[in-house]
């Protein structure tokens, strides 16, 4: 919308004719900018919206404003006809119809008429409780201007939270309807399940959000700092970007529930095959264990404890669960299981480890007893009266029961050393712990 001229001396013909083609072409520019914004979406929905909150009190100074509008641009636009009949009396103006010019388009010779209820609303308006003003041409196109774009700033401003919102909400709520349904099928429902109550609470937030985006747009418009052009700024949308995060975090549980529902059997079938073999492992413990202490003297061997019940109970819980579809509450139990199953397994063989080192550690001297034997054979000395009077006396310790390992190892070590006297070798030092009841304990 453009700027009148300024004010000054009677005016030559040169003058109004230039003045008078500014105007007519102002005059156009105003009428156009005036129909745009009345037939703008914005304010067609402003108008036919329940509004509540800023919304309301802002469209209602803004209708007030465009009210007043029309009213300024008729007086505009009748001050320009008779401008333009007075020209057009005579080819050459006459000096009473150049100073009348001058007044008309100089002057405060606008008189504008309005009700008080417009003119009241109106937020630029000065001296709102008279129902009329005097204006100038200039000062008449100023409070259009003013009043064309806090009008248009509010109209863009809402029509561009109407135009961002509602229809991202509605997508995502459609989207919320499918993750519910995808919900419900796996038992995730509220009350039950911590995704089912943030299903609810994302519904009534998104239903409730929707409601005021309706009514109040403007409550969710951020203007940009320093912009004075109308519509600078953007839709707040940080509430429903909340939102939807947390619907896709819920989505992405709920796929993971899909997964169990998909792999439950094959997992389940997989928990029984570990805890079965942690059985397995801790019956051949206790066997052991048996064995070492009949076999194996002054050796503290460890107590192998029984298989833990509660794993038992909790993989029978798990196939109740599948067996009614409670794949919401069998997901998380199966994580837990599969780690308390493989912990159970590593302590089975570690029990079992335990257990048999006794008679690891035979077997080794025994080993170790015959490899020195055979290498003495070689070079001769097998009939050695006193490499064969402590070979077998080693042999009778590691052969007999109940086995002092400690005693048998510093026989075999005796053995070993009269051998490396004849065959000029060193002998390792003894590998049977001094006192193995205290590192067993």
């Amino acid at each position: 919308m453009g700027v009148a001229g300024s004010t000054g001396p009677v005016m030559d013909r040169d003058e109004v004719d230039r003045a008078l083609a500014r105007l007519g072409a102002e005059h156009e520019a105003i009428e156009t900018s005036l129909l745009a914004l009345q037939d703008h979406a914005g304010r067609r929905l402003l108008e036919g919206a329940e509004l509540t909150g800023v919304t309301k009190e802002r469209w209602t100074s803004a209708e007030a404003s465009i009210t007043l509008l029309w009213a300024y641009f008729d007086a505009y636009t009748d001050a320009l006809r008779s401008a333009r009949e007075i020209r057009s009396r005579r080819r050459w103006s006459s000096r009473e119809d150049l100073v009348e010019l001058t007044g008309l388009l100089r002057g405060e010779a606008v008189t504008v008429a309005g009700s008080a209820t417009a003119m009241a609303n109106a937020p630029t308006l000065h001296g709102a409780s008279r129902l009329s003003e005097q204006f100038s041409l200039v000062t008449l196109v100023d409070r259009m201007n003013d009043l064309y774009a806090s009008s248009l700033d509010m109209v863009v401003a809402a029509d561009a939270v109407w135009s961002a919102l509602p229809a991202r909400i509605d997508l995502l709520a459609a989207e919320l309807q499918r993750t519910r349904q995808l919900a419900h099928s796996v038992g995730v429902r509220p009350g039950e399940h911590p995704a089912g109550d943030d299903l609810e609470r994302i519904t009534r937030t998104l239903s409730g959000l929707r409601e005021r985006v309706i009514s109040d747009p403007l409550a969710f418009w951020v203007p940009a700092p320093g912009s004075s052009a109308p519509g600078g700024g953007r839709p707040d949308t940080s509430t429903y970007d909340r939102e939807a995060r947390a619907l896709e975090d819920v989505r992405r549980e709920i796929e993971a529930v899909l997964t169990v529902r998909q792999d439950a059997e094959s997992r389940l079938v997989k928990l029984r095959d570990v805890l079965s073999r942690a059985d397995r492992t801790l019956a051949e413990a206790r066997s052991a264990r048996g064995e070492v202490l009949a076999k194996i003297a002054a050796t503290e061997v460890p107590v192998v404890s029984g298989p833990p019940t509660v794993l038992q109970e909790q993989l029978a819980m798990a196939a109740e669960y599948r067996r009614h579809a409670q794949w919401h509450r069998l997901s998380p139990l199966l994580e837990s299981l599969e780690r308390k199953a493989d912990d159970e397994l590593l302590r089975a063989r570690e029990s079992l480890t335990a257990v048999t080192a006794p008679l690891a550690i035979r077997a080794e001297l025994r080993g170790r007893l015959d490899a020195y034997k055979a290498k003495v054979a070689r070079h001769g000395f097998a009939e050695d009266s006193l490499l064969v009077e402590r070979y077998d006396a080693a042999r009778r310790m590691l052969w007999s029961a109940p086995c002092d390992l400690r005693v048998a190892e510093q026989a075999v070590l005796r053995y070993q050393q009269a051998a490396a006297e004849l065959l000029g070798t060193s002998v390792p030092g003894p590998r049977v712990p001094q006192d193995r009841r205290e590192e067993q304990s």
